[in-house]
């Protein structure tokens, strides 16, 4: 081993300075996840037929259909109409959440982490 010891840090970081750091942005990144969770997303397809609205969270809140939208005589095109606007909506909730993570980190890959949100 050499001369006085082991030192340990990471470049000289003291290590109690660096937990507080973690523990900061740990705090930061449950913060932004309950903002997160309580933003509603909608999305309007088939022309203003269909308007699905998600959180956060991936939860639909609520599903609109106008009249005129259904037809008996083709069902499909309402369920593929209500499909788009929930996968789109859902798609939006994603990429804001990636958003705001990227900021939080700084745009520094954490792995699993990003799954938080």
């Amino acid at each position: 081993m050499a001369k006085g010891g082991f030192r340990g840090g990471m470049g000289g970081m003291n290590q109690a300075a660096m937990m507080k750091q973690v523990q900061k942005m740990q705090q930061e990144m449950l913060k932004a996840q309950e903002e997160m969770e309580s933003k509603t997303y909608s999305v309007t397809t088939g022309g203003g037929m269909v308007t699905a609205t998600v959180n956060g969270k991936h939860e639909v809140l609520a599903l609109e259909i106008k009249p005129e939208a259904v037809d008996p005589d083709d069902v499909e095109m309402l369920q593929d109409m209500v499909i788009a606007a929930v996968n789109e909506a859902m798609r939006k909730a994603d990429a804001d959440a990636n958003a705001n993570m990227s900021k939080l980190t700084g745009g520094m890959n954490l792995g699993g982490l990003g799954g938080l949100f």
